[in-house]
């Protein structure tokens, strides 16, 4: 919880006064919230649960108090992504406590003045007065420092008792209700012995069966074409499957400020005159701090060639004193004088491999691929290119860059390779192969170990868009949205520009906080739900300019989806694929229907594609054929047939299957009492999260925090 660290670490009164502060939060902040009506204009509105609003004030209060308790627990205040979780947060409790006040109110739940006092200072402590005063280096609760902090709750300063006050309030009114009314739905799970067997029977009966299989890929997709009535209707018929939320469409062009030729040509004149200056500066660590980035700092430390830039590996061995570079990498101009240098503790190597892995962890799998290792190895050495035969036989990721592991130290190899290469004191072939638990390694050391170390001091310039460009730049975006004004005009930007890219972001969600990769992008969301920085409704085809950070963002909102069940143009690629493999299911069924022989003959009628297999030991409960997929009517079907008896055709998930039975095996009787305890149990573990959804799903609630946030 928010103030437990700081809690831990206080005593007495001061404890009790910070353990307040985090009941408060846990109440959601009605105290200094209240539910006071000052502002109960609709604009203030930022949600409705069950006709009763949740106004500006009272959210902010308690999203407040969420941030105040997160900074004094992580020691900072919260970033942006932390903002946005303790948002989600406070919404939901703030939420919460409306939508069961009408289920407590129908069930008379109430908390007596007893129950009070043994929550607070009696038997059944409150587990949030119990967290809050348990001490943290012997993890027992400690009541006697409780009931010395509520002796002297008069003294304490009024904020403090206000918030015991409210946090007694909320005990009363929500907390203790809420936990009567989850025990009295989990006491009411139950499991009859009928449900333990049938679970028992799915989880350990076995079928074995032959089935013949016709993917719907058999049939091509150019020889079913759905109509716009065949989608509604199964759209119609799976409703349930088609349930969305609130969604908005949004396409946009990303116009990034990235620096200039111009803007790179300007660093690297800086960068120039700054490697002459470095090869006379009288102190280098001092002119490397002055003139890098504040991103790359002097750093003493000796660097081995595992450590070095690649630029530098290149050049080795390094000169004391001399300067290397400018080197562009990365968007970056770097020089590097070398300070120093000395014999290391850790030895470094480079060395290029072909790995050879065995196929199986068989005598016979081993001898094969050592067999084939050697052969490559006998090539190599008879003149064949190491590199070449990498990219050939390679099985690794390095066989792209023709084997080269690059540098490395002892450490970051398998003991068996690095004994190998660290054992040669030339560069060269190894004569034999290095076998390692991946395998059989052709191994040729590019560069001798070495225990030389280098000190830097290295001067790193981000190439970055100039005050030109960035004004250019803000010019480009301006006169892109004035180019656009609709949706149409939008659209044909990308034609007239190849340079622009134009991408799209399906059905957004309300509270979304990105858009696509645009991370920070909440403007954009809540501009396309109708809350813009102009106040004006958003309506489809508007278009809209956006900074955010150093790119600029012209959007606009294509299309709205309401809460409910989904249209077909918003699923039509999903309807579009199901309905077609029913239709393909008809077909196929037809070839089969009322036809007999065995199912090798029905798979000739069935044509190309079709298949025979055999399934052995599959669990009902399992619902999955093996080299199929999910199927689970067709194994169901399995169980009730006989040995011999085939089924009729089955419109299955991934084609159609017809299932012939070979054997059943039941499940050996199990202890029937003990499974249902433990189905109880599971039953009653998944109930408050369960009970939440279920309430959250029954109530009226109107979400309007886009409006604000």
């Amino acid at each position: 919880m928010a103030l437990i660290n700081t809690i831990r670490e206080k005593s007495g009164v001061a404890v009790g006064a910070v353990a307040i502060g985090m009941l408060l939060f846990i109440v959601g902040g009605d105290l200094v919230g209240g539910r006071n009506r000052l502002f109960g204009r609709d604009e203030q509105m930022v949600g409705e649960v069950n006709g009763e609003k949740i106004e500006l004030p009272e959210f902010t209060a308690a999203l407040e108090q969420a941030k105040q308790n997160f900074t004094q627990q992580q020691g900072r205040p919260p970033d942006d992504q932390a903002l946005s979780y303790l948002r989600e947060q406070t919404w939901n409790q703030l939420l919460a406590r409306r939508a069961y006040q009408p289920e407590f109110e129908k069930l008379g739940l109430q908390t007596s003045d007893d129950e009070i006092v043994d929550l607070v200072q009696g038997d059944n402590i409150s587990p949030s007065l119990k967290q809050a005063f348990t001490d943290p280096k012997t993890g027992q609760f400690d009541k006697a420092r409780l009931i010395d902090y509520l002796k002297n709750l008069d003294k304490l300063p009024p904020e403090s008792q206000a918030a015991f006050r409210n946090f007694e309030t909320s005990l009363r009114d929500f907390d203790r209700p809420l936990t009567k009314y989850n025990a009295l739905l989990k006491n009411s799970v139950y499991v009859t012995a009928a449900e333990a067997k049938r679970f028992d029977e799915a989880q350990n009966a076995k079928a074995s069966f032959r089935y013949l299989f016709v993917p719907y890929t058999s049939v091509s997709d150019s020889a079913v074409k759905p109509t716009d009535a065949q989608l509604q209707d199964y759209l119609d018929r799976h409703k349930g499957r088609y349930k969305v939320e609130d969604g908005r469409t949004i396409e946009y062009i990303v116009i990034p400020e990235v620096a200039s030729k111009e803007d790179s040509a300007t660093v690297r004149q800086s960068i120039d005159a700054l490697a002459q200056q470095f090869r006379t500066a009288p102190n280098d660590s001092l002119f490397a701090k002055q003139n890098t980035d504040p991103e790359h700092p002097y750093n003493h430390a000796f660097l081995s060639p595992a450590d070095l830039p690649e630029k530098l590996r290149q050049q080795l061995p390094l000169k004391t004193g001399e300067v290397y570079g400018p080197y562009a990498e990365n968007g970056t101009y770097s020089v590097y004088k070398v300070e120093a240098a000395k014999a290391g503790t850790k030895p470094a190597a480079r060395a290029s491999h072909i790995l050879i892995k065995p196929t199986a962890d068989t005598p016979e799998a081993k001898a094969e691929a050592k067999a084939k290792a050697q052969d490559i190895l006998n090539k190599i050495k008879a003149g064949a290119d190491f590199a070449t035969m990498a990219r050939q036989f390679g099985s690794d990721g390095t066989k792209d860059q023709g084997g080269d592991l690059g540098w490395f130290d002892e450490s970051r190899m398998v003991p068996a390779f690095s004994k190998a290469v660290f054992a040669t004191s030339s560069a060269g072939l190894l004569p034999n192969l290095v076998e390692t638990n991946f395998g059989y390694h052709i191994v040729k050391v590019t560069a001798p170990k070495t225990s030389q170390t280098y000190q830097l001091a290295a001067i790193v310039k981000a190439v970055q868009p100039s005050e030109a460009t960035q004004n250019a730049t803000y010019d480009r975006a301006q006169q892109l949205k004035a180019d656009a004004p609709d949706l149409e005009a939008f659209r044909q930007l990308v034609t007239k520009d190849k340079t622009l890219q134009k991408q799209e972001a399906k059905y957004v969600d309300r509270n979304a906080r990105s858009l696509g990769t645009i991370q920070n992008a909440r403007e954009i969301v809540r501009w396309a739900y109708g809350y813009g920085p102009d106040g004006d409704k958003t309506s489809v085809g508007d278009v809209q300019l956006f900074d955010i950070g150093d790119q600029h963002i012209l959007a606009a909102l294509t299309e709205t989806r309401d809460k409910g069940t989904a249209t077909v143009a918003s699923v039509k690629p999903e309807l579009t694929a199901a309905v077609r493999n029913e239709l393909k299911a008809k077909q196929i069924i037809a070839k089969l229907q009322g036809k007999t022989g065995s199912l090798e003959d029905l798979a000739k009628l069935a044509g190309s594609g079709a298949q025979v297999q055999t399934a052995e030991g599959v669990a009902q409960g399992q619902g999955t054929i093996p080299g199929v997929g999910y199927e689970p009517e067709a194994i169901g079907r399995a169980f009730g047939l006989k040995a011999g008896q085939k089924s009729t055709p089955i419109q299955g998930e991934q084609g159609v299957l017809v299932v012939e039975g070979t054997s059943v095996t039941p499940a050996a009787p199990g202890d029937v009492k003990a499974l249902r305890t433990q189905l109880a149990q599971q039953r009653a573990q998944r109930q408050d999260g369960l009970i939440y959804e279920a309430i959250k799903a029954h109530a009226e609630v109107k979400d309007n925090r886009s409006k604000f946030f």
